[in-house]
């Protein structure tokens, strides 16, 4: 028994299996390190502009994916592989730590000891004004306050403030002298 052409459209790829595979797994790797090489702000702070490049960037590999193919098995197909990809990655991330560094990238120290590091601030593309704003964001008015602050791999910014630096000094000094006199 033969399916109608419409039915066998929809459920029969025009492109081979293996070959919509294999198309999956390279513009995955490919697109995950072009994101990786625009840094690690960008995937977090999705501004507009960055927005409407990762848009573009999944329509335009779209068709390097499927391969012209539009039937509801391929894309299921390809669906399919790029969420083991991203388990996959997910694991090799937990298990290596080489891995992990490599894939994600490794946090940056932008206030150490109260200074801006000027020149990890420009690494990253990142603006003092940005860091301000990002600071803001946590509660933190003046960059003076802040003891430290790292772009972590995600893009998020941790700070520790100056106060919550010196309450945890206070902290270490009370208990190095319980030591001291036990």
């Amino acid at each position: 028994m033969t399916l109608p052409k419409e039915l066998h459209d929809l459920l029969v790829p025009s492109v081979p299996l293996w070959c919509l595979v294999a198309r999956a797994v390279v513009v995955y790797i490919v697109v995950l390190m072009l994101l990786r090489l625009t840094g690690k702000r960008q995937v977090a702070n999705l501004g507009l502009s960055e927005l409407v490049a990762l848009l573009l960037i999944s329509n335009a590999v779209q068709n390097s994916m499927n391969g012209g193919d539009n039937s509801l098995s391929g894309g299921l197909v390809l669906a399919g592989v790029i969420m083991v990809l991203s388990f996959g990655l997910a694991l090799l991330t937990y298990f290596s730590r080489d891995w992990e560094r490599f894939i994600q990238g490794r946090p940056t120290l932008l206030i150490h000891h109260g200074t801006l590091l000027r020149h990890n601030l420009r690494r990253e593309l990142l603006s003092i004004r940005e860091l301000r704003a990002l600071v803001r964001k946590q509660g933190v008015q003046d960059l003076h306050d802040v003891e430290e602050a790292v772009l972590e791999s995600d893009g998020y910014v941790s700070i520790i403030k100056k106060s919550e630096a010196r309450d945890e000094l206070l902290l270490r000094e009370e208990e190095e002298e319980r030591r001291a006199r036990r």
